[in-house]
């Protein structure tokens, strides 16, 4: 079963980080991704650009609307995912735990819709 671990956390608190706080970080996703890569569970992942990059799209009376930003202000913004295979819900909740961003943000689990190629 498909799993994304989709990673919530506040984007400011990444600019109040020094250098070496940072570094400590990315090492300890580097440690985290290789251990699931090296787990066969890894089946994509990325980090995201910060969310003033984003732009949301809207179609309302057949018009296409754009908006610059998400969708809505909140605290914590979506800064990227882990997709993984796993046998259960178990699983997944703890992979889910040992995100670095767990420590400091919010981690959605959310069971993966997987459709067959030329099915519906």
């Amino acid at each position: 079963m498909q799993y994304l671990l989709l990673i919530y956390g506040d984007q400011n608190g990444w600019e109040s980080m020094s250098e070496e706080e940072r570094g400590q970080v990315f090492q300890a996703y580097g440690t985290f991704t290789q251990e699931l890569e090296d787990s066969g569970a890894m089946v994509g992942g990325n980090a995201l650009q910060p969310t003033e990059t984003a732009t949301t799209v809207r179609v309302r009376n057949d018009e296409t609307l754009t908006t610059d930003g998400p969708f809505a202000e909140t605290k914590e913004q979506l800064g990227g995912y882990y997709l993984v295979d796993v046998n259960s819900i178990d699983e997944a909740l703890e992979w889910a735990s040992k995100i670095p961003g767990a420590r400091h943000g919010a981690i959605e689990v959310r069971p993966v819709m997987v459709f067959e190629e030329g099915g519906s």
